[in-house]
C-alpha cells in the first residue's frame, strides 16, 4: 500500500503548466526573424500613435506557431506601450470560438475597454461604432487580432473585414485606432475576400513553413528545461518526439503534446525518465491521426514476422532506434520460433522500405560506420507492447500459433 502510494506521488514534471497550448514563452525558438517584423510592422504604434493604422496576415500550417507569435508580439507591444504612457490594447479573439459572429468579436474587444459595456441591445455596426468612440474617450488604440479568420469569412463573407478596414473613412479628423492582425491556415480563403478587401490584407503577409527536426529540438529542449525535473528526459527521447512531429509536416503543437502526454505515461508506470516507449504509447492515443491497426492485417506472413521482430527488439533494448543488422538478427529469431525459413537481406530490406513508407516504421539514415551509412529503424506511433500482442494474434490466425 505504501509503495503504490509512493509511486502514484512520483512525478517526471517540476511545471507542467509550460506545456499548456495556451502558455506563452518567453523565447520563440526560429521565430525570432518574424517577430521582428512585427514590430516593424507595428513601430507606429508606440512612435507616433494616432497617426496610421495596420493590418498584417499571418499565414501558415497548423503547428507553425501563427498563434504564439501574434500573442507574444501582442504581450511585447503593450508592455513598451505602458512605459512610453500609451494606452494600447492587444487583444487576441479566436474567431471559430466566437462562432464566426463578428458581434461577439466586437463585444469581446469593447469589454477589454468597458468591462460593463452591455451585451445586448446593438448591431455588429453599432459595436464597431461604440468600440470606436471608447477609444477616443479613453485616447487608448487597439490591435485585434483575429486568429482563425476563416470561421469568420465563412460566416459572414468579406462584409466584417471590410468594416473593420474601412471604419476610419468614416472618422474623417479622428486619429486612427484600430489596427489589425489575421491569422489563417488555409490562404485558399482568401479567394471568398472581396478583391479591394484582399489587396489591404495582401499587402503584408508573414507565412510561417513547418518547423524542421533541428528546429523542433530546439523548441522542445526549452519546454524541457521549463517543465520538467533535471534528467527526466533523455536526449532520444527528445530526437524521437521531434522526428515524429516533423514527419506531421513540422508540428510544433503536435510536439509539445506529446511531450506533455508521454510525461504522463511516465507518471502512470512510476518512471524517473520518460522513454520512447512512452513516447509511442502517447502518440498510439494522440487526437492526431495515427496509424491504423488495420494497415497490419494485409501485411505478409514475413512482413509480421519481421515487424514483430522489430516490436521485441524495442521492448527488449528500449530506445528510440534500432539499426537494420538489429532487426536482422531479431527477425532470424522469430523465424526460428516460427518455424519460418528466413528471407534474405534484400528482400527484408524492401520489407522495412514498404512499411516505411506505409507509416508503420520510421527509416533514417545516420552518419557512417566502418561499413558505411548506417539505416536506423524506429517504431513511430505504436507501443512496442500492442504491436507484438496485436501481432502475435494475427499470425495465429494464420495457424502460425504455438
Amino acid at each position: 500500500m505504501y509503495q503504490h502510494s509512493m509511486r502514484r506521488a512520483f512525478t517526471v514534471f517540476k511545471n507542467e503548466g509550460v506545456l499548456d497550448i495556451n502558455y506563452i514563452p518567453k523565447r520563440l525558438p526560429h521565430r525570432e526573424q518574424e517577430l521582428r517584423l512585427l514590430h516593424q510592422y507595428f513601430r507606429f504604434a508606440v512612435e507616433i500613435p494616432g497617426k496610421k493604422t495596420q493590418t498584417v496576415l499571418i499565414t501558415g500550417r497548423i503547428g507553425t506557431g501563427k498563434t504564439v507569435l501574434s500573442q507574444r508580439f501582442g504581450l511585447d507591444i503593450q508592455e513598451e506601450a505602458k512605459s512610453k504612457g500609451i494606452r494600447l490594447e492587444y487583444v487576441h479573439v479566436n474567431c471559430r470560438e466566437r462562432r464566426g459572429s463578428l458581434f461577439l468579436i466586437l463585444q469581446q474587444a469593447i469589454l477589454r475597454f468597458h468591462p460593463n459595456f452591455p451585451r445586448r441591445g446593438y448591431s455588429a455596426e453599432e459595436l464597431l461604432q461604440a468600440l470606436m468612440d471608447e477609444l477616443d474617450r479613453q485616447n487608448a488604440y487597439i490591435i485585434l487580432a483575429l486568429d482563425e479568420l476563416e470561421a469568420l469569412v465563412l460566416r459572414e463573407g468579406s462584409d466584417p473585414l471590410y468594416k473593420l478596414t474601412r471604419i476610419q473613412e468614416s472618422r474623417l479628423g479622428m486619429p486612427p485606432r484600430l489596427s489589425l492582425i489575421c491569422i489563417i491556415r488555409d490562404v485558399g480563403i482568401m479567394a471568398r475576400i472581396d478583391p479591394s478587401t484582399r489587396s489591404t490584407l495582401q499587402r503584408n503577409v508573414i507565412h510561417l513553413m513547418g518547423y524542421t527536426k533541428s528546429q523542433l529540438m530546439d523548441i522542445l529542449a526549452d519546454r524541457v528545461y521549463l517543465a520538467f525535473k533535471d534528467g527526466a528526459i533523455p536526449e532520444e527521447t527528445v530526437d524521437f518526439i521531434a522526428e515524429l512531429a516533423a514527419s506531421e509536416g513540422g508540428d510544433a503543437r503536435y510536439a509539445i503534446e506529446l511531450l506533455l502526454r508521454s510525461g504522463k505515461y511516465a507518471d502512470l508506470d512510476g518512471s524517473p525518465q520518460v522513454l520512447p516507449e512512452h513516447v509511442r504509447r502517447a502518440a498510439a492515443t494522440s487526437v492526431y491521426p495515427t496509424i491504423d491497426r488495420g494497415a497490419l492485417q494485409p501485411l505478409t506472413t514475413h512482413e509480421k514476422l519481421l515487424l514483430l521482430a522489430i516490436a521485441r527488439a524495442f521492448i527488449r533494448r528500449g530506445g528510440a532506434y534500432i539499426s537494420m543488422g538489429d532487426a536482422e538478427d531479431a527477425y532470424a529469431l522469430v523465424c526460428e520460433e516460427y518455424g519460418e525459413k528466413r528471407r534474405g537481406h534484400t528482400q527484408i530490406w524492401k520489407y522495412v522500405n514498404e512499411m516505411a513508407e506505409m507509416g508503420i516504421l520510421g527509416r533514417v539514415v545516420s552518419g557512417t560506420n566502418r561499413k558505411g551509412r548506417t539505416t536506423l529503424i524506429s517504431l513511430p506511433k505504436i507501443p512496442a507492447e500492442e504491436l507484438e500482442r496485436e501481432l502475435v494474434k494475427l499470425l495465429e490466425a494464420e495457424g502460425l500459433g504455438h
